[in-house]
């Protein structure tokens, strides 16, 4: 009989994703840094960035990099290089504000500096988006609307479970086509006794020992027979970043737990699992 703990591998095709974003942009944080005070930490995306690309290549596995804009305009030689190497290219806006925070011009502002920057540095239309901190839900559906005008073919922007930064926990928890011609890609949960477990990565799989997650994302791909994806950043791999002491302690917990450990779960992760982007797993071009 197979067990839940056992591997699915070779069987189905997974999406990894990589939302590019440095420490003090997270919004766990914007209560106590704004943007105008970004240029005041030593930024650190652009060697870990560089880390998960020699972990991504010695697994041979290919990801989508949703890049903050931000980024791209600081390390532009990182973007060519991550694309350079077979990685998807997509946007995860400009300066990482969540879109729900955002007039509708606002965010078409926001989306097409970054799409425009990205797409001079890679040659190439951007097909994918994310909002940052799944920040698309029911006060500001209209989002959709901007990404479908600006071209994009699909979005990763909604998570349908409860929290007090994002959530639409009774909206559709696989990839679906919207009205507004755009796919939507919810983060991965699991049904269970009735309630939606997040299990996408991120927070949580810092949080859970690996072999739950393991377990979590077999039972996934068996009961749901969908596609699994998963989002981490690049931060998640930095044990050796600042400690900012005068955050929430909420804010500190989901931030800094198991940094030291990240690494080595992704790396375990990336075996066990087959692995491609999000262009490839759920055909949007």
């Amino acid at each position: 009989m197979e067990r839940d703990d056992e591997v699915v591998k070779n069987t189905a095709l997974n999406a990894m994703t990589v939302d590019v974003e440095d420490f003090f942009h997270v919004s766990a944080f914007d209560s106590i840094i704004k943007p105008e005070d970004w240029d005041q930490y030593k930024p650190r995306v652009d060697a870990n960035t560089r880390r998960l690309l020699d972990v991504f290549a010695k697994a041979d596995v290919k990801s989508t990099f949703f890049v903050l804009g931000w980024v791209a305009e600081l390390y532009p030689q990182l973007i060519k290089d991550i694309h350079a190497q077979g990685h998807e290219i997509a946007s995860h806006g400009y300066a990482h504000r969540r879109a729900y925070q955002q007039t509708r011009e606002e965010l078409t502002a926001d989306i097409t500096r970054s799409k425009n920057h990205l797409e001079d540095l890679i040659g190439e239309p951007l097909t994918g988006y994310r909002a940052p901190s799944f920040s698309i839900g029911y006060d500001n559906e209209w989002a959709f609307e901007v990404l479908a005008e600006l071209g994009f073919k699909y979005s990763s922007s909604t998570y349908p479970v409860k929290h007090d930064l994002y959530g639409t926990p009774d909206w559709p928890r696989f990839a679906y086509q919207r009205p507004e011609n755009i796919i939507e890609i919810p983060i991965p949960t699991l049904k269970i006794m009735g309630k939606q477990i997040p299990i996408g990565g991120g927070g949580y799989f810092r949080l859970y020992p690996y072999k739950m997650t393991q377990m979590l994302v077999n039972r996934y791909l068996k009961q749901e027979k969908q596609p699994y994806s998963f989002y981490f950043h690049p931060w998640e791999i930095d044990g050796d970043q600042p400690r900012l002491t005068n955050a929430p302690l909420k804010s500190r917990f989901r931030h800094y737990i198991n940094l030291d450990k990240t690494e080595g779960k992704l790396v375990r992760l990336l075996a066990d699992f087959n692995w491609s982007t999000m262009k490839d797993v759920y055909g949007v071009a």
